[in-house]
């Protein structure tokens, strides 16, 4: 995050990304997948926070398909990344989460058998 820009994310409801943007107030920002833009935002300020705005987009439902997807938020000032929205879906993904999981089980396992050794050998 550069430190004249920061964007904080406040929330995601519905398809519209939610956030508070701190910066220069000719910076306007946009949503970003794949390297073309998606979606520009709506900037409106916060009357009680000086220099900070309320920022808010409304995500394309094309961008959602299997597989991870990544939104990017640029600023069009500096062109940096401030902020970066991922959605994971799809049959692919279900059996990868399996695999992990298995794996995270087989972990556990190893580790309980671990400390019980642990445990008996100080007892």
């Amino acid at each position: 995050m550069s430190g004249l820009e920061t964007l904080t994310q406040t929330g995601l409801q519905a398809g519209q990304y939610q956030a508070v943007f701190e910066g220069p107030p000719e910076t306007g920002l946009e949503a970003v997948h794949h390297g073309k833009v998606i979606a520009v935002a709506r900037m409106v300020g916060i009357p009680d926070q000086p220099g900070a705005v309320r920022v808010s987009v409304d995500l394309p439902a094309e961008v959602l398909s299997s597989g991870v997807q990544v939104i990017a938020m640029r600023s069009t000032t500096t062109g940096e990344i401030l902020d970066r929205i991922t959605f994971m879906a799809g049959d692919a993904l279900d059996d990868d989460l399996r695999g992990e999981i298995a794996l995270l089980r087989d972990e556990l396992e190893i580790l309980k058998a671990a400390f019980r050794r642990y445990v008996a050998a100080g007892a």
